[in-house]
């Protein structure tokens, strides 16, 4: 419930930015070399955006997008996720009650099986001008490819898999505060939750050992309506096979359940959170993003090993890391091939900063002062005869 509550906030907050951000759609004056002319900018709305939304922040993913999209002129389609529709649908009242004419802000929810068909005719028809998507980067490149035929502007904010690297050099209780809260939020199912632990040797089992105590103190598995519960259900039975797919596989190549490892006994659907150590690259939870209460461990021994471990991945949405040498620092920032690095800190999203990844963990960004671009069009006017 706490969380739930959190994103409700969270996704206010995007419409609160935009709504201000608005005022701030500048076009430009540039010199003209030739004494008879005017260069001009004009930023106008590049027309109708389809959104297609996940369901782990149903209403947080629709505003960080409909907010900038309003806010730079556009009407939008919503084709929220078919496990949560209606966070979209009470959106829409809301946006009723505040007075968004009808026809500007539009969902279509649809079943599973629906889906793909809904898709693919939002990112084809010609009456929409752009396509923004969160989801998995396998969805995102079939959108790409229907995208394509009519040349749609598109963003995309795609699958991660996070490294938190803690450096010999960090604050362990800080960085074992960090992991925490970066890796079990929401249950270990958002897009920038730390996947990959890499924990220098020297620093190595002092880490383990109170990231454990903290799993174990801290984390507390129950109902969302139990104001204790810090760990809810999983979204389904797909992705509670998958943990223990990836479990399984560490374990059967010599990594070590350190805690948790198994379902919970309230359901079928809720998940023990999950500690390993002795985990190694070649295991499918350090190649695969997870999307759930798995914390794998591996250890290295220099800087250099842990950049390269951390950018082998095709993917690159977020990065964390832990050190307090100042040198290393900014080294390592440079470095590591994401979009957002937080630095010392577990919990990197907020309305004012760009969201969004590198590699084929996506295309553009969301929220900040750059998110209201991605649903504006730059056209250049020339004033001559003057």
């Amino acid at each position: 419930m706490q969380e739930a509550e959190g994103e409700v906030l969270y996704a206010a907050s995007f419409l609160e930015w935009f709504a201000e951000e608005a005022r701030r759609v500048y076009g430009d004056v540039i010199p003209a070399s030739a004494k008879d002319r005017r260069i001009l900018v004009l930023k106008q709305p590049v027309g109708v955006a389809a959104i297609i939304t996940p369901w782990n922040f149903p209403s947080a993913m629709i505003t960080r997008k409909v907010g900038a999209a309003l806010a730079a002129g556009c009407t939008v389609v919503v084709k929220p996720a078919e496990d949560t529709p209606l966070s979209a649908l009470a959106l829409g009242e809301l946006a009723n009650q505040a007075g968004i004419p009808a026809g500007v802000y539009n969902v279509v929810p649809c079943s599973r099986q629906q889906a793909p068909a809904v898709g693919e005719v939002l990112c084809t028809d010609p009456l929409v001008a752009k396509i923004s998507f969160t989801g998995s980067t396998a969805t995102g490149k079939i959108l790409l490819k229907h995208a394509a035929g009519t040349v749609k502007r598109v963003s995309m904010e795609l699958g991660g898999h996070a490294p938190f690297i803690v450096f010999d050099s960090a604050d362990v209780d800080r960085a074992v505060a960090g992991a925490l809260a970066s890796k079990y939020r929401n249950s270990g199912q958002t897009c920038v939750c730390a996947n990959r632990f890499l924990v220098q040797r020297g620093i190595h089992d002092k880490f383990v050992e109170k990231f454990a105590k903290a799993i174990e103190s801290e984390l507390r598995v129950g109902s969302g309506f139990d104001a204790k519960t810090t760990q809810g259900p999983l979204i389904n039975e797909k992705a509670v096979e998958k943990v223990e797919r990836h479990i399984n596989d560490a374990v059967s190549q010599g990594a070590s359940v350190v805690t948790g490892g198994k379902r919970h006994s309230l359901g079928k659907n809720f998940f023990e959170p999950t500690l390993l150590s002795n985990v190694t690259t070649k295991m499918l939870c350090t190649q695969e993003e997870t999307f759930g209460p798995l914390a794998p461990v591996i250890k290295f021994d220099t800087e250099a090993e842990a950049i390269a471990i951390a950018n082998a991945a095709d993917v690159g949405l977020a990065g964390y890391f832990y050190s307090q040498d100042p040198a290393q620092i900014w080294r390592v920032a440079e470095q590591l091939e994401v979009g957002m690095v937080g630095v010392n800190e577990g919990i990197v999203s907020s309305a004012e900063s760009p969201f969004g990844g590198i590699k084929q963990s996506g295309i553009g960004r969301e929220g900040s002062k750059y998110g209201i671009d991605e649903y504006l069009e730059i056209k250049y006017v020339c004033f001559g005869g003057l």
